[in-house]
C-alpha cells in the first residue's frame, strides 16, 4: 500500500519509475470514475493495477501507459491525457512525486476544485494545458515558480480573483490563455515583461481596469484578445509599438476616447475589432496602412466624422463594420476598391450623398446594410454586378428614383430592404413576377413607406415576409399569391388596392402570422376559409369597404392576438364567440353597422386576454353588458413589473393600433403589452354604468360617450387608479360627481360634459387642474372651476398648479380640453409619456 510520502532522490531508476506509478494510481483511485475509460484503449492506467508494489511488472511501468511518456532514464516527462473523460479533483495529483514533469495535457476533462499551490513543484515544467475542465477558486501565486514555463492554458474554467503579479515571473511564457473565466481586477503591468509572449488571451472575463501601457513592451506579442470584459479608460498610445500583431481584439468593453493614430504601424494585423465601446473622434486615416487586413469592425461606438478615403487600400479586407456610430460625410468611391469584401455594414450613421457607383466591384460581397443614414439619390445600377450577394439593406435613407432592374441579376438574396425612402414607380417584373423567379432563395422582402406605383407583385415562392404597404400600389389582390406556400407575415396595408379578398387568402392561415390588409379599397366579404390549426397572430382589415359578417372560422386561429375590422361596413351582431380566442389582446370594431344587444344578463362572457376593445360607432343598444366587464380578467391586473417594458410581436415585427384619444387617432406604433383601453362610444347603450367596471383597475382610458346611459356614477370608478382619460359626455348621467374620483390620480382627461349631473364638483388633485369644459351642458353643477358657486359659500379657486403648457386639441363633439403638462400624481403628459405607447397622430377622416 501506499505510505506517507516517497524517498525518490535515493531511488534507482527503476525503483523511481515504481514510485512515479504509485503515485499516478494513488491520483488515479481518487477520481470519481477511476474505473472507466472512455475506449479500452485509451486507459490512463491499468485497470488492475494495486498499489503493491509486488504487482508492478513490465507492463505497468508508467512508460507504457496511455499518455504518459518517460526520458531514456525510465521518469516520467509527459502526461497527455486529454479529453480522457476524468472526472476529479487535484488535490492528490503528484506534483511532488514526477520532478522530471515537462509537458501536462489534462484539458477538455471534467476535473474541478481549485488548483493546488504544489503545482509549482513541477519546476521543469514547459507545458501546462488545464482548459476546458470546472476548474475553480484563484489562480495560486506560487505557480510563478514555473519559470520554464512557455505554455499555459487554463481557459473555459470556472476560475476567479485576480490574475496575479507573479505570472511576470514567467519570462519563457510564449502562450497565456485564461479566457471564459471568471477573473477580475486589473490585467497585471507585471505582464509587459513577458518579451517571449506571442499569445495573450484574456477575454471573456469580468477585468475592469485601464490596458496597462506596459503591454506595449511585448515586442512579440501577436494575439492579442481582451474583449468582452470591462475595461474602461483610453487605449494607451503604447499599444502601436506591437508591431507583430496579428490579431487584435478589444471589443465589448467600455473604453473610451480616440483610436490612437499610430494603429499604423500595425503592418502584420489581418484583425482588428474594438466595436461595443465609447470610442470617440475621428477614424484615424492612418488605419489605411493596415495592408494585411482582413476583418476589421468599430461598430457601435461614438467615432465621428468622415470614413477614411485610406481604407481603399485595405486590399484584402473581407469584413467593414462601421455600423452604429456618428460617421458623417459622403461615403467614398475608393471603397469601391475592397473588392474583396464579403461583409460591409455602415449603417445607422449619419452619411449623406450618393451610394457610389463603385460599389458595383464587390463582387465577392454577400451582406451590404447601409440602412437608416441620410443617404439620397438612386440606387446604382451598378448594384447588379454584385452576384454573391444574399442580404441587401438600403432602407431608411432618402433614396430616389426607380427600382433597378438590375437587382433581378441577384440570384442568390434571401433578404432585401429598400422600406423608408422615397423610391417611385412601378415595381420592376424581374422582382416581383412569379412566373419569373429571380430570386430563388429570396426569404424576407420589405418595401414598405415609399412611393412604389402600379399593380400589387407577387413575390418567390421562397418568401416568408412579404410588405409593401404605405405605396401607391393599385389593382386587386392576385390570387397568385395564395402559392406563397413559406409566407408568415403579409403586409399591404395603406395602398389603393380594389375589388375583392382573394377567396383562398383564409387557406394561407396554415402557416400565415400576420396578415394586415387595412386602409385599401377592398370590398365584398371576408373568405371563410379559416382553417384548424391556423397560426394567424394579427389580422387587420380596417379602412376597407368590406361588408356582411365575420366568419366563425376565425375560432380555429387560437393565437390570434389583434383583430382589427374598424372603419368597413359589417353588419352583423356582436360576435361574442370570438371570446373563446385565449390570447385575443385587441378587438377594433369601430365605425360599422354592428347592432343588437350585447348577450343577456346569463352570457358567460370569455376574453381572458383582452386589453383593447373599441366598439365605438355602431348601432349597439341595450344595457352595458355586466358579465361582459366581469370577465375581461386581463384588464384587473395591475402590472407591477417595473422593467423594461415589453411590446407585442417578436423581435423583427412589432404590431401596431390605433385607438382614438381627445378626438385625435393615436397609431400607437408598438403596442405595450400591458396598455388597457375601453370605447364603447357613439352607441345607443341605455341603463347605468356597471358597478363591476371599478374591478377593471389597470384601465387607462374609459370612453362611454355618446349614448344613453343614465343614473348616477358609480363611485367604484374610483378604483380606477391608472385611468389617464375619462370619457362620460353627452349622456343622462345624474347625480353628484363622486369623491371617489378625486383619488384618480393619474387622470389627465376628464369630460363630463352634456349630462345631468348636480353639486358641487370634487376638489384636489387632478380635479384642481380640469377646466369649465370638463363639465359644460350640466346645469346643475357647481363650484370651481363653474362660475356657478354652490349655496351661500363663497367659491374660491384652489391653490395654482404646475402648469406650464397647454394643448387646445377638441373632442369630436366640440367639447374644448386644455391639457396640463405637469399635475398631480404621475404627471402624465399627453403623448403617454409613461411609456405606456410610441405613436404618431392625426385627426379623423
Amino acid at each position: 500500500m501506499l505510505q506517507g510520502s516517497f524517498e525518490v532522490a535515493s531511488l534507482s531508476a527503476n525503483e523511481e519509475a515504481e514510485a512515479e506509478a504509485h503515485a499516478l494510481l494513488y491520483w488515479k483511485a481518487g477520481l470519481q470514475n477511476e474505473t472507466q475509460s472512455p475506449l479500452p484503449s485509451r486507459t490512463l492506467l491499468p485497470n488492475n493495477a494495486t498499489n503493491s508494489s509486488h504487482n508492478l511488472n513490465t507492463s505497468s511501468i508508467p512508460c507504457s501507459w496511455f499518455g504518459v511518456s518517460c526520458n531514456h532514464a525510465g521518469s516520467v516527462v509527459r502526461l497527455n491525457l486529454t479529453n480522457s473523460g476524468l472526472k476529479g479533483t487535484l488535490h492528490e495529483f503528484p506534483f511532488s512525486y514526477l520532478p522530471n514533469l515537462a509537458y501536462v495535457d489534462l484539458s477538455m476533462n471534467e476535473l474541478f476544485g481549485t488548483i493546488p499551490f504544489q503545482i509549482s513543484h513541477l519546476s521543469k515544467l514547459i507545458y501546462l494545458d488545464m482548459s476546458f475542465n470546472n476548474l475553480s477558486g484563484e489562480l495560486p501565486p506560487l505557480i510563478g515558480l514555473l519559470t520554464n514555463l512557455e505554455v499555459l492554458h487554463l481557459a473555459e474554467n470556472q476560475l476567479n480573483g485576480s490574475i496575479p503579479k507573479e505570472i511576470g515571473h514567467l519570462k519563457s511564457l510564449n502562450e497565456l490563455s485564461l479566457y471564459a473565466n471568471h477573473l477580475h481586477g486589473c490585467i497585471p503591468a507585471s505582464l509587459g515583461r513577458l518579451s517571449n509572449l506571442a499569445y495573450l488571451f484574456l477575454d471573456n472575463n469580468s477585468l475592469s481596469c485601464s490596458i496597462p501601457a506596459m503591454l506595449g513592451n511585448l515586442s512579440n506579442l501577436a494575439y492579442l484578445y481582451l474583449y468582452d470584459n470591462q475595461l474602461y479608460g483610453s487605449i494607451p498610445p503604447e499599444i502601436g509599438n506591437l508591431t507583430n500583431l496579428v490579431e487584435l481584439d478589444i471589443s465589448f468593453n467600455s473604453l473610451k476616447g480616440p483610436i490612437p493614430y499610430n494603429i499604423g504601424n500595425f503592418e502584420k494585423l489581418t484583425l482588428l475589432h474594438m466595436f461595443q465601446n465609447q470610442l470617440s473622434g475621428s477614424i484615424p486615416p492612418e488605419i489605411g496602412n493596415l495592408k494585411s487586413l482582413i476583418s476589421l469592425s468599430l461598430e457601435t461606438n461614438y467615432l465621428s466624422g468622415p470614413i477614411p478615403s485610406s481604407l481603399g487600400a485595405l486590399k484584402n479586407l473581407t469584413l467593414l463594420h462601421l455600423y452604429k456610430n456618428q460617421l458623417s460625410g459622403s461615403i467614398p468611391p475608393e471603397i469601391g476598391n475592397l473588392t474583396n469584401l464579403v461583409d460591409l455594414g455602415i449603417s445607422n450613421n449619419s452619411l449623406r450623398g450618393p451610394i457610389p457607383y463603385s460599389i458595383g466591384n464587390f463582387e465577392k460581397l454577400k451582406s451590404f446594410h447601409m440602412f437608416q443614414n441620410q443617404l439620397s439619390g438612386s440606387i446604382p445600377p451598378e448594384i447588379g454586378n454584385l452576384k454573391s450577394l444574399i442580404s441587401l439593406s438600403l432602407s431608411t435613407n432618402y433614396l430616389s428614383g426607380s427600382i433597378p432592374s438590375s437587382l433581378g441579376a441577384l440570384r442568390n438574396l434571401t433578404l432585401l430592404h429598400l422600406y423608408k425612402n422615397q423610391l417611385s414607380g412601378p415595381i420592376p417584373q424581374e422582382i416581383g413576377n412569379l412566373g419569373h423567379l429571380p430570386w430563388k432563395y429570396m426569404e424576407i422582402l420589405d418595401l414598405h413607406s415609399n412611393m412604389l406605383q402600379g399593380p400589387l407583385p407577387v413575390p418567390s415562392l421562397q418568401t416568408s415576409f412579404f410588405s409593401v404597404s404605405r405605396n401607391n400600389l393599385t389593382g386587386e389582390i392576385p390570387s397568385l399569391i395564395c402559392n406563397l406556400s413559406s409566407l408568415q407575415y403579409l403586409d399591404l396595408s395603406f395602398n389603393h388596392l380594389n375589388n375583392m379578398i382573394p377567396l383562398c387568402l383564409g387557406n394561407l392561415s396554415y402557416h400565415l402570422i400576420t396578415l394586415h390588409l387595412q386602409s385599401n379599397n377592398l370590398h365584398g366579404t371576408i373568405p371563410k376559409t379559416f382553417a384548424k390549426g391556423c397560426y394567424l397572430e394579427s389580422l387587420k382589415f380596417n379602412g376597407n369597404q368590406l361588408e356582411g359578417s365575420l366568419p366563425q372560422s376565425l375560432v380555429h386561429c387560437r393565437k390570434l392576438e389583434v383583430l382589427d375590422f374598424g372603419y368597413n361596413k359589417f353588419n352583423s351582431t356582436f360576435p361574442s364567440w370570438l371570446g373563446t380566442l385565449p390570447k385575443l389582446r385587441v378587438l377594433i370594431l369601430r365605425s360599422n353597422s354592428f347592432h343588437g344587444v350585447i348577450g343577456n344578463p346569463k352570457t358567460k362572457f370569455m376574453f381572458p386576454n383582452l386589453r383593447i376593445i373599441d366598439i365605438s360607432h355602431n348601432e349597439f343598444h341595450g344595457i352595458l353588458p355586466t358579465n361582459f366587464f366581469k370577465y375581461i380578467k386581463a384588464m384587473t391586473k395591475v402590472n407591477v413589473d417595473k422593467g423594461k417594458l415589453k411590446y407585442m410581436g417578436n423581435e423583427y415585427y412589432q404590431d401596431s393600433v390605433t385607438v382614438v384619444i381627445k378626438g385625435n387617432f393615436i397609431e400607437m406604433v408598438k403596442i405595450q403589452s400591458q396598455f388597457t383601453t375601453i370605447d364603447f362610444s357613439n352607441n345607443n347603450f341605455k341603463g347605468e354604468i356597471p358597478k363591476a367596471i371599478g374591478e377593471l383597475r389597470s384601465l387607462k382610458g374609459l370612453n362611454f360617450s355618446h349614448n344613453n346611459l343614465k343614473g348616477r356614477m358609480p363611485p367604484s370608478l374610483g378604483n380606477l387608479t391608472n385611468l389617464e382619460w375619462l370619457d362620460l359626455s353627452s349622456n343622462k348621467l345624474t347625480g353628484e360627481i363622486p369623491i371617489q374620483l378625486v383619488d384618480l390620480t393619474s387622470l389627465e382627461i376628464l369630460n363630463l360634459s352634456k349630462n345631468c349631473l348636480y353639486g358641487q364638483i370634487p376638489q384636489g388633485k387632478q380635479f384642481n387642474t380640469f377646466m369649465n369644459d370638463s363639465y359644460s351642458g350640466n346645469l346643475g353643477l357647481c363650484g370651481f372651476p363653474m362660475t356657478k358657486s354652490c349655496g351661500n359659500d363663497e367659491e374660491q379657486p384652489p391653490p395654482p398648479t404646475s402648469i406650464t403648457q397647454e394643448d387646445d386639441f377638441k373632442f369630436e363633439n366640440g367639447f374644448h380640453w386644455k391639457a396640463v403638462l405637469l399635475g398631480y400624481g404621475y404627471g402624465f403628459i399627453f403623448g403617454l409619456g409613461l411609456g405606456y405607447l410610441v405613436f404618431s397622430r392625426g385627426k379623423p377622416k
